[in-house]
Formats: structure tokens, C-alpha cells, sequence
């Protein structure tokens, strides 16, 4: 693909630093231009080397631009592309690496009317527990998963340069429905967030806390290590997506009841045909990652 001259992030953390790491690396991008709330975290990211600029009037960010990719926490989408919304140039493409779409959606539509053949909405597949600049490496996007949710105004072209753009990062391309993308990711990353989160909470407010931190070991590191996870990233993508959250949740909810009885019923043979399926489809699943 042919190089970016000058990309925009709005949101130097994991994913945004991430983006413009790898770029850099495969030698596609000349100058990357950071744009923030902090200017303590920009002129980190400037000094670890994940942007060249620091810009704090989106009039002198986006002049020449080629690309603006928005990787801050969804909630402040309509915001940000209310500000940004004035000053885009003609050949500047929009995307984003939020973890819902309808939200975003939304945002496109309420302030990006002028612009929406090219803007290409997408999402990374490849959070990790820790954030900001310090956190991201060039390789975070290496046989990662990113979803594009193109809108039905979107250019072809701009589709398929911001697909190249996230293939040049080592990304594996999926496209989705807006709606269907919220639907999946509320109960495969979503509600696992909310539970990590709520089984972290439920033992710390305990008065035995500090005994049971104390004895914990590999199964509750494993499965509340995203409980490490940036708060007011994860407040707004549960209260972005709280619909088909919501949904996900009453289900699991249905799921405890029943290996609650089971186990007042001491019913072991059908608490290990439980145990036995979830073992296989978890084995399948992890063999082809």
C-alpha cells in the first residue's frame, strides 16, 4: 500500500500507540501526529516514540492529514468528532477503534453528515489489561482479529485503504453489521469484562479480603486478569452496549441458577456433563487460536 503521510490519533494509549508503532515499523507512515485530553500522557507517547507531533488545536492536526483514527474511550466519540468534524480535508479518511458501533454510528451521523464516504468505522480485537503509551508494541496487531463495520455511504476505496492499513499492522480482517458486532462482543468480551470485574469487587469489599488475595492463585489470576483493565474505557463500552449487555447477563444469570440447583440437588452426574461440554467447546476453541 501506498505510504500515510501524516495520521492523526486521537488516544496514544495501547491501541492508538500500538497503531502508529506498527505503521512505522513496515514503513508506512512519515509523520503521526498525537492528540489527547493529557498532556503529561502525549508527551509520553512523544518521548517512547509512538508519535512525532503533539498537536492541541485539531485545525493544525488534521492540516494535510491522510487518516484520523480515534482510539480514545468510546464515550467521548460525539465529542471528539464534533470538534474534529471542521476541520477534516478532503482526502483525510475516519475510523476508529471503538469496542461498540451503534454508538459510533451514531456519532458519524450526527456530525460527520458531510463526510461519511470516507469514514470507516472499525475495531481491534486485541486489548490487553494494561493502558496508555507505555503499554503498546508494534507487533500488538500480529494475527489479531480487527473488525471493520463499514457504513453503507462508505467509498470502497476508503474501505479497502483502511483495511490495508490494519493488514500492515498483521491484522486479520473481518467485516460485520453494526449491530450484529455489539451483539457478538457483548457475550464474548463484554459480559466476561462485567464478571471479572464484579467477582474482583465482591471479594475486596470482603472483610477477609486481604486472606483471600492472599490465597488466590492461577484460576482466579486467569480469570479476573481483565478486572486490571482501564475503568472508564470499560464503564463506557458496558454503558454504550447496555442492551445487548444486558441480554447476555440475563442469560448467564439463567446458567447460574442452574448449576446452582444442580449442586442443591447434588447432582454430580450432570454437573460433570456440564463441566465435560464446556471443557470440550473451551479445548476446540483454544486449539485454533
Amino acid at each position: 500500500m501506498s505510504m500515510f503521510a501524516r495520521i492523526v490519533i486521537c488516544g496514544v494509549g495501547l491501541i492508538g500507540g500500538s497503531f502508529a508503532l506498527a505503521l512505522k515499523k513496515a514503513g508506512l507512515v512519515q509523520t503521526v501526529v498525537g492528540v489527547g485530553r493529557s498532556a503529561a500522557t502525549l508527551e509520553e507517547a512523544r518521548s517512547l516514540g509512538l508519535i512525532d507531533e503533539i498537536a492541541t488545536d485539531w485545525a493544525v492536526a488534521l492540516k494535510g492529514a491522510d487518516l484520523l483514527l480515534l482510539a480514545m474511550p468510546v464515550g467521548q466519540m460525539d465529542s471528539v468528532m464534533k470538534a474534529a468534524a471542521p476541520h477534516l480535508e478532503p482526502q483525510t479518511l475516519v475510523t476508529d477503534a471503538g469496542s461498540t458501533k451503534g454508538d459510533v454510528f451514531a456519532a458519524v451521523y450526527e456530525n460527520l453528515q458531510h463526510r461519511l464516504a470516507t469514514v470507516v468505522p472499525a475495531h481491534p480485537i486485541a486489548g490487553a489489561e494494561k493502558s496508555g503509551p507505555t503499554a503498546a508494541f508494534a507487533d500488538l496487531y500480529q494475527g489479531k482479529r480487527v473488525v471493520l463495520t463499514p457504513l453503507p455511504e462508505s467509498d470502497p476505496a476508503a474501505v479497502a485503504r483502511v483495511r490495508a492499513a490494519w493488514e500492515a499492522c498483521g491484522a486479520r480482517i473481518s467485516e460485520m453489521h453494526p449491530q450484529d458486532h455489539d451483539r457478538v462482543f457483548a457475550a464474548v468480551s463484554h459480559l466476561p469484562h462485567l464478571l471479572a470485574f464484579g467477582l474482583v469487587h465482591e471479594i475486596q469489599a470482603r472483610d477477609n479480603a486481604e486472606q483471600l488475595f492472599g490465597f488466590a492463585a492461577s484460576g482466579f489470576r486467569d480469570f479476573t486478569r481483565i478486572a486490571g483493565s482501564h475503568p472508564e474505557m470499560w464503564r463506557d463500552i458496558c454503558m454504550s452496549n447496555r442492551q445487548a449487555l444486558l441480554a447476555e447477563l440475563d442469560t448467564y444469570l439463567s446458567e447460574l441458577a442452574w448449576l446452582r440447583a444442580l449442586l442443591i440437588q447434588g447432582d454430580a452426574a450432570a454437573l460433570e456433563r456440564l463441566f465435560t461440554q464446556a471443557s470440550q467447546a473451551r479445548n476446540a476453541w483454544g486449539a485454533n487460536q
